[in-house]
């Protein structure tokens, strides 16, 4: 064996030694579906550099897979709800979010938005149940020594048994309606005057009127709409930590708050140490296709190809919306990928192909792809900012409609309504998207600005799960705005004290000033008399 053959296999040796040594434990509180895709990345990067993963998964599950090269440990606990319950309950608020929430008035859809909301807060608490009541799976996890636990706060309970297990959390998100537990739990400012509510589909360049609106979100998302019935989970965090407490309160103890988006898609708005935005940080290069999808695209000629997908939660449509859907897609010259899995609609095309699954990174990298008709995910919408794809968005339900707009304002993409859109309206906007240079510019723009990072971002969101190892927490981050109230925050109490004091001033002013004067008019009365 040669010297530096020698050399080499001592240095792997030496650090493979070294890494054991700082190699920590993470315990993962995950949540379905693009959730999960999302998280399943920073935690195959943690495997990587040699720690230990341990995921909670309910017994009850649909998307918590891995390749078989992943080493990621799942601890299955029996969960509450039956399949057929957990299906119908996602089938339903998939139906109302898509067919009926978009028809509803103002207040209308609030109203339903928070009845959807507080069901779906039944279950999330039902799973926490099902974790923190179950002493064997308990006393194993406190046995454990995690060093700290990765969380999705879409469903509360990782801060729970962060506080039960006394380890320091790191929470993995994209936001809540209005944004309200990144207010009130984060601490983060977010001015209503230029920052929009989350879900409000508004830019950070509103009218009067607009503002208006917003500012009327604001308000109701802060004082009314409940993400979750948080006085049920007041009671439950009471009962379980033996003292009062408050699911916000318990929330705010979380060291970093990782935000699935950047300032490539993002508006610009104040943040805080503790938050890193870390958008993207699953996209990746793209492989080499399938030979029999390869072989369709390069069908395709100079004309290219559309890629098409609603996401991993919609696999299919009413017959009436794909007929329309499909008859757009018959007219453009682009050959289409299709990713659906109902019946096939009687309007499509020969350009057109479907699938139950297409690799759509791999496809929105290729060379032929002109566009990308999607429903906004953030994973998609990433994916398509990362390849510098143009995109035609007609969001469901969520985020996708935030995410959308702010791609629109930034010049990337046409957004259609899912209802109302027309066949017509659909091959417009593909025409649009796909011969005028406007999108496709302002496409590779944003790409070039993603691509333009220090640190990529899956690398500063593994950075700071390890800071938080290494250093037992990140309180250091956390501003003084957890330790106050909402009167002291808003200075409220200041102010009153100084009107107090103007008042009081401005009080004994003019009471001189009456004294003074009544003293006068009697001197001048007297003197008169005199």
């Amino acid at each position: 064996m040669s010297m530096k053959m020698a050399a080499a296999l001592l240095l792997v040796q030496l650090s493979i030694f070294f890494g054991s040594g700082t190699a920590g434990k993470v315990l993962v509180w995950p949540v379905e579906f693009s959730h999960w895709l999302n998280l399943k990345t920073i935690l195959n990067e943690l495997m990587k550099k040699g720690h230990e993963v341990m995921v909670l998964r309910p017994s009850v599950s649909f998307s918590y897979e891995t390749d078989n090269a992943s080493a990621i440990e799942f601890e299955t606990y029996p969960a509450s709800y039956s399949k057929a319950d957990i299906e119908e309950l996602f089938m339903d608020a998939i139906s109302k979010s898509i067919y009926e929430l978009p028809k509803q008035s103002f207040w209308g859809y609030f109203l339903m938005m928070q009845e959807m909301a507080l069901v779906d807060s039944d279950y999330s608490e039902s799973l926490c149940r099902d974790v923190v009541f179950n002493k064997e799976l308990m006393t194993k996890l406190k046995k454990s020594s995690f060093d700290v636990i990765l969380a999705d706060p879409f469903i509360p309970c990782g801060d729970l048994l962060a506080e039960i297990l006394k380890v320091p959390l790191v929470y993995s998100l994209r936001f809540f309606p209005g944004s309200t537990y990144e207010k009130y739990s984060g601490g983060l400012p977010l001015p209503p005057s230029y920052v929009p509510a989350a879900t409000s589909a508004l830019s950070d360049r509103m009218t009067f009127m607009e503002r208006v609106r917003n500012f009327i979100y604001v308000l109701c998302f802060d004082f009314w709409f409940q993400t979750f019935n948080e006085k049920k989970w007041n009671q439950l965090y009471t009962e379980v930590l033996g003292k009062p407490t408050t699911l916000l309160e318990t929330m705010a103890k979380a060291d970093i708050w990782l935000i699935r988006t950047y300032w490539d898609l993002e508006f610009p708005h104040p943040v805080l140490p503790n938050f890193d935005f870390v958008g993207g940080l699953h996209c990746r290069s793209a492989k080499a296709l399938p030979k029999e999808i390869e072989d369709f695209v390069q069908s395709s000629g100079e004309h290219g190809v559309v890629v098409f997908s609603l996401g991993s939660m919609v696999g299919s449509l009413t017959e009436e919306r794909a007929n329309v859907i499909a008859a757009g897609l018959a007219q453009i010259p682009q050959k289409v990928l299709w990713r659906f899995e109902g019946k096939k609609p009687e309007t499509l095309g020969s350009n057109t192909r479907l699938y139950k699954w297409i690799p759509q990174n791999d496809l929105l990298g290729h060379p032929k792809t002109r566009a990308f008709i999607t429903h906004g995910g953030t994973n998609g919408i990433y994916e398509a900012i990362y390849h510098g794809i143009p995109v035609v968005g007609i969001p469901l339900f969520g985020d996708q409609f935030d995410n959308i707009v702010h791609l629109k304002t930034k010049g990337a993409a046409i957004r259609l309504d899912f209802l109302t859109m027309t066949s017509m309206d659909l091959y417009t906007a593909l025409k649009t998207v796909t011969n005028d240079p406007f999108y496709k510019e302002n496409a590779m723009r944003l790409s070039r600005i993603h691509h333009d990072q220090p640190v990529k971002p899956l690398d500063r969101a593994v950075f700071w799960i390890e800071f938080v190892m290494r250093h037992k927490g990140a309180k250091h981050l956390r501003v003084a705005a957890h330790d106050l109230s909402w009167v002291q925050y808003h200075s409220l109490d200041v102010i009153g004290f100084l009107l107090a004091c103007v008042v009081s001033v401005m009080f004994i002013l003019t009471k001189c000033c009456l004294f003074c004067c009544q003293k006068l008019t009697k001197a001048g009365r007297k003197k008169k008399r005199e």
